[in-house]
Order: C-alpha cells, then sequence, then structure tokens
C-alpha cells in the first residue's frame, strides 16, 4: 500500500533536502507537488485541502525557513500531520465490558467481512486470550453459516450451530444467550452484506444493534475499492454508528488513499488492517509507523514484532549454537527461508526496511523475485538427507537429477549451492574471528577480497 505516492513524496523531499535554505516559494512550490501526489493516491478531496493547509501552517515559519536542515524540518512535520490525518494513536479493539462482549460486524458482500471475524477471532484467542463465539447471521447468501462454521474450525473458534428457519435478530439473541450461558468472553456477530447500500440492509443492521448493544460495531471495507470504500464508511456510520473500520485487501492497493481519508471523512479510526489472504494476517493499524512508511522512513518496530511472532525461538537457538561451530548445512538454509516466508516474503520485509523505496527500481533490475524462495525450497526438498547434510558430495549427475525432481535447471541448483557456500564461508570467518576480532576489524572482514 501507499506505494505510488512513497515514490512521489520520496522524489519531492529529496529535491528540499539537498537546499542548503528554503525560501517560502520552495515550501509553497513541495506543497503543491504535495497536494497533487495525495490526489493521484485518490486521497479525498476535503482530506488533502485540510492536510496541505495543516503543513503550511508550520511549514512556512520561521524555524523552519532558517533552520540547521529545513528540508528534513519540513519532512518532519509532514510526517507528524500524516500521523495526525491517520487518527494520531492507534486504536484496538474494546473488550472494555461485561462478558460476553457483542462485536458487531458489518460491511458490504465481497468486502472480506467473514473472514475478517475468524482473523480476529483467531487474533482475540491468541493474543488476548479470550474464548470467543461466532455466530453468522447471513441468512441470505447461500452457505454463508457454513462458511464461517469452516473457518471456525480452522482457527480452532467456536461457532453457533446452525438452526434453520431463524431470522438474523434471533440468531443474534440466540448467540448472546449462549454466551452467556457457556462462559464465553467475546461474540462476534457476522451481519449479511449486499451488493449495495439498501434500505433493507440497514433496518437488519439497526434491528440486530438494537436486539445486541454491541461494545464494536466495526466496518470492513476493501482498500482495492478507494473513494467508494469512504463511501460506504461514511453511510453506515450515518445510518447505524460504527465505533472502528477494517481493511482489508491493503497489499493490493498501491495508492491508499481509503485510508488515509477515512478518519478524516467519517471521524472514526482504523482499527486493523487484512495484509493477505492467511488467517493470520491481520495487523493493529498504527498510524505513526504507517506515516513512517508513506515518507519511506520504514517500519522497523513492526518488523520486530512480526519476527517475535513469526520466528521460532527454539529453532533459532539451535541455529546460533550450530553457527558457533561453524555448522551449517542446506537444512539450515531451508528452515532459514521458511522463517522468511512466514514473515511475507522479500517484498513483505523490505517494505518495512528504511530507506528501501528509493532502491525498488534497482531491485527490479536486478530480478529480485519473489519466487525464488518457492524454487530454492523445492531445489532443497529434491536432495537426499546426505546431500542436504554434505552439499559437497553434489556432483554434476546429481545436480542434474535434483534440477529434474525440482522442476528447475541446472543453473538454478548451481546459484543456490554457491548461494550456501558464500553463507558458509561467511560462518567460518565469523567463528576464527570470533567476537573480539569481528568488532575490531568489522564486517568488512567477512566479505571476499574483491568486494572489501
Amino acid at each position: 500500500m501507499f506505494e505510488g505516492l512513497t515514490g512521489r513524496l520520496g522524489e519531492i523531499f529529496d529535491r528540499l533536502r539537498k537546499r542548503g535554505a528554503l525560501s517560502e516559494e520552495d515550501v509553497n512550490a513541495a506543497l503543491r507537488e504535495v497536494r497533487v501526489a495525495l490526489l493521484e493516491a485518490d486521497v479525498a478531496l476535503p482530506a488533502v485541502k485540510a492536510f496541505v493547509a495543516g503543513v503550511k501552517e508550520k511549514a512556512i515559519g520561521q524555524e523552519v525557513l532558517r533552520g540547521i536542515n529545513p528540508g528534513q524540518m519540513v519532512v518532519k512535520i509532514v510526517h507528524d500531520h500524516l500521523v495526525e490525518l491517520l487518527g494520531g494513536a492507534s486504536e484496538g479493539v474494546d473488550l472494555n465490558a461485561a462478558p460476553p462482549v457483542p462485536i458487531l460486524m458489518l460491511g458490504l458482500q465481497g468486502s472480506g467481512k467473514t473472514t475478517t471475524s475468524a482473523k480476529i477471532a483467531l487474533r482475540l484467542k491468541t493474543r488476548e486470550k479470550k474464548k470467543v463465539l461466532m455466530a453468522s447471521l447471513d441468512v441470505r447468501r447461500p452457505a454463508a453459516q457454513e462458511q464461517l462454521k469452516v473457518l471456525g474450525e480452522q482457527v480452532g473458534v467456536a461457532t453457533l450451530p446452525i438452526v434453520p428457519g431463524q431470522t438474523p435478530v434471533q440468531i443474534a439473541r440466540r448467540a448472546m444467550e449462549t454466551g452467556r450461558l457457556e462462559g464465553y468472553d467475546v461474540v462476534l456477530l457476522d451481519t449479511a452484506g449486499r451488493l449495495a447500500i439498501d434500505d433493507e440492509l440497514m433496518n437488519e443492521v439497526v434491528e440486530i444493534r438494537d436486539a445486541t448493544k454491541p461494545v464494536e460495531s466495526l466496518l470492513v471495507v476493501d482498500a482495492m475499492t478507494g473513494q467508494d470504500a469512504v463511501t460506504v464508511a461514511t453511510n453506515f456510520n450515518e445510518r447505524v454508528g460504527i465505533t472502528g473500520i477494517v481493511m482489508t485487501r491493503i497489499d493490493g492497493d498501491a495508492r491508499g488513499g481509503a485510508a488515509l481519508s477515512m478518519r478524516h471523512v467519517t471521524g472514526k479510526p482504523i482499527k486493523l488492517l487484512g495484509t493477505g489472504e492467511k488467517t493470520d494476517a491481520l495487523e493493529t493499524f498504527h498510524p505513526d509507523r504507517i506515516a513512517g512508511r508513506i515518507l519511506g522512513m520504514g517500519d522497523v518496530v513492526s518488523l520486530v514484532e512480526k519476527a517475535a511472532e513469526t520466528i521460532d525461538r527454539e529453532e533459532a537457538e539451535k541455529l546460533a549454537r550450530k553457527m558457533e561451530k561453524g555448522g551449517f548445512d542446506l537444512d539450515d538454509m531451508l528452515s532459514q527461508m521458511r522463517q522468511i516466508k512466514k514473515m511475507g516474503g522479500m517484498g513483505g520485509l523490505m517494505g518495512m526496511l528504511p530507506g528501501v523505496g528509493k532502491i525498488k527500481e534497482q531491485l527490479k533490475n536486478a530480478n529480485v523475485d519473489e519466487k525464488m524462495i518457492a524454487r530454492q525450497e523445492a531445489i532443497i526438498l529434491s536432495m537426499t538427507k546426505k546431500e542436504r547434510r554434505k552439499p559437497e558430495v553434489l556432483n554434476a549427475s546429481r545436480r542434474r537429477r535434483i534440477a529434474l525432481g525440482s522442476g528447475t535447471t541446472v543453473a538454478d541448483v548451481n546459484r543456490l549451492i554457491k548461494q550456501y557456500q558464500d553463507m558458509s564461508d561467511m560462518m567460518r570467518k565469523m567463528k576464527k574471528l570470533g567476537q573480539k576480532g569481528l568488532m575490531r576489524q568489522g564486517i568488512s572482514a567477512l566479505l571476499p577480497k574483491g568486494r572489501r
């Protein structure tokens, strides 16, 4: 998300940083470009006007124009206003009520509401240690209740038994009663969607709301629909009243205008982001971190959190011990590849690193292929246990067999083995130098002589 906007803003601010001093006209010219960049990113016009006016008021102050690094100060002002535009502070799902806490899931058909309900249920179960019950109130869409039941089985969360012939309000009341009787902490009520907003949908949702008195009414919107998502949020908020927004498919939206417009237009916070199809692909929305990503500053905090969640500590410690002894085989390399895949692949990781936006073109030209890890995994899995433990036995005929078995070429197998050899050489040098030697000579001591 925000890929196009990040690139445009990066170019604008790079020009500002190169100037020793900034005139008022310099700032005005830059802000005109920022305005165009935001509009091209599909940000709502009222949000763009408010944002540019707020930045201009501070950026033309004397502290910026006469500052030590005025360009950098303008970037900081833009960052602070982006955080404000996105909502200021992150707001989690509110569970501050007597159990069972009712959470109403709202949205149009196709927005990913049912899948998001399962993602939230899994998150509450694993992170908050809550006992969660999910109930589908969708009696119109064929197999909608069955879909939620299947998702519940996948994430290990209970679903309300299906009773044919009940109305959505009757199902909602039965869900709340079951929650009370069986000691559930949270009841997630997945309401029906429509292809478009109509009075029948709104009346049904209002009736369910009045019957269950939800603590949270979360609207699920598809980021790919751009400003239509903002319009949907405005209508639901006016007719039903929402407490927060969950944006799905943000991994497919390169512009991000809906996210930047949502808080300003509706007054309601974005609480969660759906980052993929898997049931654990759900992130807390942090305005400050998102602003950092937009301005190419990266999001190292989220990267560290993701690593803490996905990396197997025992596996990592085991590998560290092997590395200390200078032992590192292709099974270890396979383990590292799988950890990278768990963390969202190279693209997902690099998007969180500071300054990566500037080198994306070089990476494209270098043919950095997201499918490379999958190919390399297939190559290693086509080897015997002996070949993985002792790669030195991989002669030409073995490499041909492995290439055939993995659906790759001998050149691909050779590249992987060269990569492994480079990593092994580095491990051996680390062992030989020791901690003191590494601190004294630096990272350059690990590099091949021609690359120092």
